[in-house]
């Protein structure tokens, strides 16, 4: 669960239930700069929170505006949507949209410097090997 000290925003969201009759619920929710943590409000947020972490998330989807609500759905990377309603001035779609691409971001520029660097010390290892059999 995310730590206080990373967390960008707090409050209730309501969460289309999985059953068959797709209620919507109520929970407690904590975004901080890596996951969206979800949990029962009559838990008082304690308990069993579910985690979905923006390493397993692929987009924020669907954004559509209707009366009093914002519907939204988050898509994960094996492609399960979960469906997620706020009251129109809250906006939490657009905060998770905004902490989702910074971590996006983020995990992209290290992955370049990653392949940067070993595409560097690969470099070097073949320099290396060269001067080495250098007579």
């Amino acid at each position: 669960p995310a730590t206080p000290g990373k967390v960008i925003r707090e409050g209730e969201l309501e969460k289309r239930s999985d059953s068959l009759f797709q209620l919507w619920k109520k929970k407690q929710v904590v975004l901080s700069k890596d996951s969206l943590s979800l949990s029962s409000p009559e838990g008082g947020g304690k308990g069993r929170a579910k985690e979905l972490r923006f390493g397993a998330i692929q987009k924020v989807d669907c954004v559509e505006r209707t009366g009093k609500y914002v519907y939204f759905t988050i898509v994960t990377t094996d492609r399960k949507e979960i469906d997620f309603r706020c009251p129109g001035e809250s906006c939490w779609n657009a905060s998770i949209t905004l902490a989702l691409i910074d971590f996006q971001n983020k995990r992209a520029i290290q992955d370049f410097k990653s392949r940067q660097e070993a595409a560097e010390e690969a470099a070097a290892g073949t320099r290396d090997r060269r001067l080495a059999r250098a007579p």
